[in-house]
């Protein structure tokens, strides 16, 4: 009973940590939305995690803007891979395999949506697509078995202000 008690808020914090992670992306992506496509590498969707940690050049926007995203992207990388809690140089304040990813969701629309992805302790369904078919594609094939994928999301909508 004990150990199930440990598993249970083990994956309740990895949520919340991720939770945490999706809201403050979609608060950076907000605060400078006139260069939103910066956060997701134009159509290319952006993916962020300890193995992939390249953040890409912004284009759009004037240079304030462009440092922006660039320092809202390096800040939300080192947040995914646990930099704020370390012991003996080791991070640990990230979940288990942490992946950020940020994708134009809808460019007619311009919906952007935010996800992180982690592995999970123990094995239930595999996150998948609105069609129920499609493997969710941020953190996918990273884990071993997607029945230990977990993933939370958010979607970001740019209003057209004239």
């Amino acid at each position: 009973m004990s150990s199930r008690a440990n598993l249970a808020e083990m994956e309740a914090y990895q949520r919340i940590q991720a939770l945490q992670l999706v809201q403050d992306m979609a608060d950076r992506l907000n605060a400078n939305r006139k260069v939103a496509s910066c956060y997701s590498n134009g159509a290319t969707g952006l993916q962020l995690s300890a193995s992939s940690t390249t953040v890409p050049v912004c284009t759009a926007g004037n240079v304030q803007q462009q440092t922006q995203a660039a320092a809202d992207l390096t800040a939300w990388s080192n947040m995914i891979k646990g930099q704020a809690e370390t012991q003996s140089s080791a991070k640990l304040g990230a979940m288990i395999g942490a992946v950020g990813c940020v994708t134009q969701f809808d460019a007619a629309n311009n919906i952007y949506l935010v996800a992180v992805s982690w592995q999970g302790l123990q094995k239930t369904v595999a996150p998948t697509l609105i069609d129920g078919s499609t493997a969710f594609p941020c953190g996918n094939g990273a884990y071993g078995d997607e029945k230990l994928h977990r993933v939370v999301t958010t979607k970001v909508r740019i209003g057209a202000l004239s």
